[in-house]
């Protein structure tokens, strides 16, 4: 499907955007290993909001790090920018794998993805069923209302391929124990990947990291960081929320969310232009991890804009300047 490109939405901030999430990702690999959850995302959270208040814009954020008497910053409403310029809606993970960061693990990366006020779903902060492929089949060709089984095998017949030949990405989580259960009876070969659903989802997108569709719950949150990238180089994603309690259901009627069953379509969740920006905090399957060595720190990223396609890849050194 076409996206118009925005008038709001311009060229330049998409390189501003890089530079938001390397600010974030710099601060948070100094405590890679560290074994402290909370620190690396107060780090990450810091310099990214720090980043925003250098830009001339009127930001929204829209998903965050929840809601204003649960988070300190970068919180849901929350004003970012100097003000001026463009209004825009912001969804944000400062540090997406804050447990991946603390044991030094695979794939946390500083992400967001911004859109024109309105453009981003203020998703509540509970789980969301998620279901990706990437670019190149026909619309409709899986949905959430089939099976596991049902989807792997019109994926397989859409590849031309065998059930076994399917690579599925799922969290490793007990509540996916049924799923997993599903998928190996059926032969689909399953990559388990330990948090981090942001990089699982784009890593349909990609043939080298052999995965061929994304099943199974996460965060709302990250599902439409996760559609703002499929919206930008292709892909089907569908999400649907799930509330384990009536407060969960309440704080989704608070943000809008009136039908609690909806099944979510890609342009549900991102209307209109995009741009999506994540830089590697610890190696990955998308995007190598910060590396430090004497007087300067190298950072690698990835941008994407829905209504040009474009994918740039940006290799950052940051030297330190001499006194």
């Amino acid at each position: 499907m076409a996206v118009e490109p925005s008038k709001t939405l311009d060229r330049v901030l998409v390189l501003e955007m890089v530079r938001v999430t390397e600010a974030a990702a710099i601060a948070a690999s100094g405590l890679i290993g560290r074994g402290d959850e909370k620190a690396a995302d107060a780090a990450a959270v810091e310099a990214m909001r720090a980043a925003f208040n250098d830009l001339d814009f009127d930001g929204t954020v829209v998903i965050g790090e929840g809601e204003r008497d649960e988070a300190p910053m970068l919180y849901i409403g929350e004003k970012v920018g100097r003000g001026t310029g463009p209004r825009i809606d912001i969804a944000l993970d400062p540090l997406e794998g804050t447990t991946i960061t603390a044991k030094s693990g695979p794939n946390a990366l500083a992400v967001l993805a911004i859109a024109e006020e309105g453009g981003l779903l203020n998703a509540p902060d509970v789980y969301m069923e998620k279901l990706a492929i990437g670019p190149g089949y026909a619309r409709g060709l899986v949905g959430l209302d089939r099976t596991p089984t049902e989807n792997v095998q019109a994926l397989a017949k859409a590849k031309g391929v065998d059930s076994h030949e399917i690579i599925a990405c799922v969290l490793d989580r007990p509540r996916h124990d049924k799923l997993i259960a599903e998928l190996r009876q059926i032969g689909c070969g399953i990559m388990l990947i330990p948090d981090g659903d942001v990089a699982g989802v784009i890593a349909v997108t990609d043939p080298e990291t052999t995965i061929d569709i994304y099943l199974g719950s996460g965060g709302a949150p990250e599902g439409v960081l996760a559609a703002a990238a499929l919206a930008c180089v292709g892909g089907q994603f569908q999400g649907r929320l799930l509330f384990r309690n009536e407060d969960e259901r309440a704080r989704a009627r608070k943000w809008g969310v009136t039908d609690l069953d909806r099944v979510y379509q890609l342009e549900d969740l991102v209307k209109g232009d995009a741009i999506f920006a994540a830089t590697g905090v610890t190696d990955g399957s998308l995007l190598q991890g910060v590396k430090r060595r004497p007087g300067c720190v190298s950072t690698e990223s990835v941008v994407m804009r829905a209504s040009s396609g474009t994918v740039r890849w940006v290799r950052g050194e940051h030297r330190k300047r001499k006194a």
